[in-house]
C-alpha cells in the first residue's frame, strides 16, 4: 500500500488542525512486490518451520523443545510436568507460532510408532496410528534418556547460540547430536515448493556408517551401503525390493515397498486365518479392516469371512483375518497386498538444511555432513575443557605461592589499608597476576591447612595432565576422530537396538510355501515354465489329489498333493500313520469312530501339513477331537473314502463290508449295529480280491478273502468275522490288498499283568504270505509263540511293510529286521511300543 507523506516528508498525522496534507502516492511494481513477498515467506518456511537441519536433524520447533525441556530441568530421572507447561514456556520464549504447532511437534517425539528412537518420554494419552492424543492439559512429559545425547555439552560453547525472536533469550542454533539423528529418526516437512520425507534407520547400523566415514573419510557408498542395508522401520515389517533405497542411498531420492508381517496359522480345527503382527510405517490397524471391509463389500476381496482386532498392551498388535474354506490363504494374502495398505509404498526425499540451504543429500552426504558436525562439537568441546584447566591449573599455582609462605601473605593483608593495595603488594611481592591476587584475597581460613596443601599439588598435577591430554586431542587430527567415533560407540551400546525391519529383494517378496507352490504350478505347466512366465496362485485351493491322514496319537490332517506319501524316506516328526486315505483336497471322507458311527468330514476343513524335504511334518495335524465330537469312551478308529465298500471289524470278533450307500442329508450316521460292550478295532476300504485279516490277544491270526463277506446297508450288524475262545477279544482287523508281497505282520508280546508303557516285550515281524488263508468265523493260526513271563499281545499289526511304531510319548520307533525265532516266539524290544502302522515316509 503506498504511503502518504508531506512534503517536508513528515507524517500527515504531525500537521497542525485543519490543515489539508499533499498527496504523495509511490508507484510500485506489483509482481516485484510479489515476488519479494513469496520469497521472505518461502524462506520463512524453509528454514525456520517445515525441514530439518542436516547436523542434527531436528526442525526448528523440535530443536526449542528440547532445549527448553532441558533448561526446564526435565530429565528422565525426574518427574513428569503436564505438557501445558512445556508448551507454554516454548511457546512464550522461542517459538511464537501457536501451541498447537508446538504440541504436535511434541507428540511426534513422543511416539514410538512415529520415531525409530523417541525423543521425549509420555505419559498420557500421546494418541495412536488411529486415533490422536489427548489434549495438552492431560497429558505429560519429560525428556527421553536419547534426548539427553542430543542436549549434553550445551554448556560448553559446543555451538553458536542467536536470539530469541524478541532479541531477549540466547537459544542454540543446533544441538550437539551425539548420535545422527536424521537418519535414525527420519523426518517428514512441506515447505514452499519442496519437502521432505526420510526413513527411520537403524541406530547400531547408522553408527557403525559413521564412525566408518569419521575414520576414512574417503570412503566410498557400497562399504556403507554394506553396513546400512536399509531402513528399519518402528513397526518392523517387511520392505520388498532394495533397488529403490540404493537409488535413495545414491541421489537422495527413491521409493520402497513396506509389507505387513503376516503369518499363517491355523485359528481353529476347520478355519485358517491370516494373523498380522506387523504392519507397514505409519498404517493403523482399523485404517486396514475399514479397506478390508470396503474392498469385502464391493467384490474385489474374496476368501474372507471376518476380521477382528486383538490388539493388547501384553501382545502387542494381532490382527487376525478368517478366511473361508477351500481358498488357498498365500492367494488371499496376495490380493489384500492388492487392495489394502496390508502394502503400502514410501517415497524417500532427503531433503535438510545445509548451512542454510536446502539440499538433496545421499547416504554418505549426510554421514559426512554429520561427521563434521561432530568434530567440531569435539573439538569446541575440547577447546572449551582445555581453557577451563588452564583457568583453574592458573589459580591453583598462585594459591600454592600463597600457602608456601602463608605468614608473610597474611601480613601483606593485613597491614594494607584496603584490598586494593593488598592486592597491588601481592602482584608486587609474588610476581602473581591480578587474577591469582583476587583468589589468594577471598580464600577462607580453612583452605590454609596442611591437607589443603596436599589436595592443590594432587590437583596441580591432575589438572596438567588432563591438559596435555587436551592439547594432544587438539593437536591430532586423527585422535580427535578416535575420541568422536569412541563417543559415538557408546551412544550405540547403551541405545542401540536389534533391527525390526526385515529387508527381502522382489524375487524373495513371497512367502515360502507361497513360492514352493508356484514352483509346482509351473513344473506341471511345461510352457509356461519354458517361456519364463510364473504361474499366478489360485485363489480357491484346486481339487487337487491329496493324502488325508489319521495318526495314531490321534491327530489329523491332510497332505498339499498325492506326491507326498508317493516316495519313501525318513520321518520328520513322531508318530505312526493310523489311517491313509486317498482323496481330493475338495473331497469328502468319513471317519469311522469306536461306536459304530461314521461321520462326513471335508477334506478341504484338514490342515494342511508343511513339507519339510519333500516329506509331510506331522506336526501340523490337529486332535480329531476338534472335527469330529466323540462321545464319553469313543474314539476316531480310521478315516474310509464314501465311494467304496469298507470292511468293519470289532472286538467281538464281527465283521462287516459296508456299501458305500451313504444319507445325503446327514454329517453322521450309524455303520453297523453293535451288540452291548462291543466296539469297532479297525476299517478300511476291501475290494473282493483283498483279504481281511484279525489278529487276538491270544495270538490267533485269521485270514480269508473279502469276498466271502457280502456287502450290507447301514443298519446290518454285520457276520461271525472270527471265532473267539474264552477271554479272549479281537486286539487288531485290517485289511490287506491283493498282491501286496511287501504286506508283514507285527505282533508284540507283553505280561497282562504289567503297566502298560513299562515292559517293552518281544516283536516278531513276519510276511503275510506265510500266513495260511482259513474260512470265515474260524479260530485261525497261532502268530505268536510266548516267552516266560508272556501271556498276551499287546500291539498287533497287518498290512503293508515295512512297518513304524510309536512309543507312549509318541516317539517313532524302528522295529526289529529281522524275524521272529524259529520256535516262533519275538525278539525282545529295547523300548515299549504302543502303535504301529505303515511306513509311508
Amino acid at each position: 500500500m503506498a504511503r502518504r507523506s508531506t512534503p517536508s516528508g513528515k507524517s500527515s498525522d504531525m500537521l497542525p488542525l485543519g490543515e489539508v496534507p499533499a498527496e504523495n502516492i509511490t508507484d510500485i511494481d506489483v509482481a516485484s512486490e510479489m515476488e519479494t513477498s513469496f520469497l521472505e515467506y518461502a524462506y520463512s518456511v524453509i528454514y525456520s518451520r517445515a525441514l530439518p537441519d542436516a547436523r542434527d536433524g531436528l526442525k526448528p520447533v523440535q530443536r526449542r523443545i528440547l532445549y527448553m525441556m532441558s533448561d526446564m530441568g526435565l530429565r528422565p530421572d525426574r518427574g513428569h510436568v503436564k505438557s501445558a507447561r512445556v508448551v507454554g514456556e516454548v511457546m512464550g520464549k522461542l517459538h511464537p507460532h501457536g501451541d498447537a504447532a508446538i504440541y504436535d511437534a511434541m507428540v511426534r517425539m513422543a511416539q514410538d510408532f512415529a520415531l525409530r528412537l523417541p525423543l521425549i518420554d509420555g505419559h498420557g494419552n500421546f494418541g495412536s496410528l488411529d486415533d490422536g492424543p489427548a489434549a495438552p492439559r492431560y497429558t505429560e512429559a519429560r525428556m527421553a534418556a536419547a534426548a539427553l545425547a542430543l542436549t549434553d555439552d550445551l554448556d560448553e560453547d559446543v555451538v553458536d547460540f542467536v536470539p530469541n525472536y524478541d532479541n531477549q533469550i540466547m537459544q542454540p542454533e543446533v544441538l550437539p547430536a551425539a548420535f545422527p539423528n536424521l537418519l535414525v529418526n527420519g523426518a517428514s516437512g512441506i515447505a514452499v515448493g519442496m519437502a521432505t520425507n526420510m526413513a527411520p534407520h537403524n541406530l547400531a547400523e547408522v553408527v557403525s556408517a559413521a564412525q566408518l566415514v569419521i575414520s576414512n573419510p574417503d570412503t566410498t557408498l557400497e562399504e556403507v551401503m554394506e553396513l546400512v542395508p536399509g531402513p528399519d522401520l518402528p513397526s518392523g515389517g517387511r520392505i520388498v525390493g532394495l533397488d529403490g533405497i540404493r537409488d535413495a542411498y545414491r541421489t537422495g531420492r527413491g521409493s520402497f515397498r513396506t509389507r505387513a508381517t503376516v503369518a499363517v496359522e491355523q485359528l481353529t480345527a476347520r478355519r485358517t486365518g491370516l494373523v498380522v503382527t506387523e504392519l507397514p510405517y505409519m498404517v493403523g490397524p482399523e485404517k486396514v479392516i475399514e479397506k478390508i471391509k470396503d474392498a469385502v463389500g464391493s467384490k474385489k476381496l474374496q476368501g474372507i469371512s471376518d476380521v477382528i482386532d486383538l490388539t493388547d498392551r501384553n501382545h502387542g498388535l494381532r490382527l487376525v483375518i478368517e478366511l473361508k474354506n477351500g481358498f488357498n490363504p498365500h492367494a488371499v494374502l496376495e490380493q489384500l497386498y492388492r487392495y489394502t495398505p496390508l502394502e503400502d509404498s514410501f517415497g524417500i526425499n532427503n531433503v535438510a538444511l545445509v548451512d542454510g540451504q536446502p539440499q538433496t543429500l545421499g547416504l554418505l552426504p549426510l554421514l559426512r555432513v554429520y561427521a563434521e558436525h561432530r568434530i567440531s562439537v569435539v573439538r569446541r568441546r575440547t577447546a572449551f575443557r582445555l581453557g577451563k584447566r588452564k583457568d583453574r591449573l592458573h589459580l591453583v599455582e598462585g594459591l600454592l605461592v600463597a600457602i608456601m609462605d602463608i605468614d608473610e601473605v597474611i601480613q601483606i593483608i593485613r597491614t594494607s589499608d584496603e584490598a586494593a593495595a593488598a592486592r597491588t603488594r601481592l602482584m608486587a611481592v609474588y610476581d602473581l597476576t591480578e587474577i591469582q591476587a583476587n583468589y589468594i584475597l577471598e580464600l577462607r581460613l580453612r583452605q590454609l591447612t596442611k591437607y589443603s596443601l596436599i589436595e592443590l599439588e594432587k590437583e596441580q598435577d591432575e589438572l596438567r595432565r588432563e591438559i596435555a591430554e587436551l592439547e594432544a586431542i587438539l593437536g591430532s587430527d586423527t585422535l580427535l576422530r578416535q575420541l568422536v567415533s569412541g563417543e559415538l560407540g557408546e551412544i550405540a551400546a547403551k541405545y542401540g537396538t536389534p533391527r525390526r525391519t526385515l529387508l527381502l529383494d522382489a524375487e524373495d517378496q513371497a512367502p515360502a510355501a507361497a513360492r514352493a507352490l508356484a514352483a509346482a504350478n509351473n513344473a506341471k505347466d511345461g510352457e509356461k515354465k519354458a517361456s519364463g512366465k510364473a504361474t499366478a496362485l489360485a485363489l480357491e485351493i484346486a481339487d487337487e489329489p491329496c493324502w488325508a491322514i489319521l495318526t495314531a496319537s490321534g491327530n489329523i490332517a491332510r497332505t498339499a498333493n498325492a506326491d507326498a506319501l508317493a516316495e519313501g524316506g525318513p520321518r520328520v516328526r513322531h508318530d505312526v500313520f493310523r489311517s491313509v486315505v486317498r482323496t481330493t483336497a475338495r473331497g469328502e471322507l468319513g471317519a469311522v469312530t469306536s461306536t459304530g458311527r461314521m461321520v462326513r468330514l471335508q477334506a478341504v476343513d484338514l490342515p494342511v501339513l508343511a513339507p519339510a524335504a519333500g516329506l509331510p511334518n506331522l506336526a501340523g495335524g490337529v486332535p480329531a477331537k476338534d472335527f469330529v465330537s466323540l462321545g464319553k469312551g469313543e474314539s476316531l478308529v480310521a478315516l474310509v473314502p464314501l465311494d467304496t465298500v469298507v470292511a468293519l471289524g470289532t472286538e467281538q470278533g464281527i465283521v462287516k463290508r459296508l456299501s458305500p450307500e451313504y444319507p445325503l442329508n446327514r454329517e453322521d450316521w450309524e455303520a453297523i449295529t453293535l451288540k452291548p460292550g462291543d466296539r469297532i478295532i479297525g476299517a478300511a476300504p476291501a475290494s473282493d480280491e483283498d483279504s481281511l485279516v484279525f489278529i487276538s490277544e491270544q495270538a490267533q491270526l485269521l485270514h480269508y478273502p473279502a469276498s466271502s463277506v457280502r456287502p450290507q446297508g447301514r443298519t446290518a450288524g454285520g457276520m461271525a468275522g472270527m471265532r473267539l475262545g474264552d477271554g479272549d477279544k479281537a486286539l487288531h482287523f485290517g485289511v490287506v490288498a491283493s498282491g501286496d508281497e511287501s504286506a508283514v505282520v507285527v505282533t508284540i508280546a507283553g505280561s497282562r499283568d504289567a503297566l502298560p508303557g513299562t515292559a517293552p516285550g518281544t516283536a516278531k515281524i513276519t510276511p503275510f504270505s506265510e500266513y495260511p488263508a482259513k474260512g470265515r468265523a474260524t479260530g485261525g493260526v497261532r502268530a505268536h509263540r510266548y516267552l516266560k513271563g508272556e501271556d498276551v499281545l499287546l500291539v498287533a499289526w497287518a498290512g503293508h511293510g515295512p512297518a513304524k511304531a510309536s512309543s507312549t510319548a509318541g516317539v517313532a520307533r524302528s522295529l526289529p529286521t529281522e524275524p521272529g525265532r524259529r520256535d516262533g516266539s519275538g525278539v525282545p524290544l529295547s523300548q515299549p511300543v504302543e502303535e504301529v502302522g505303515p511306513s509311508f515316509v
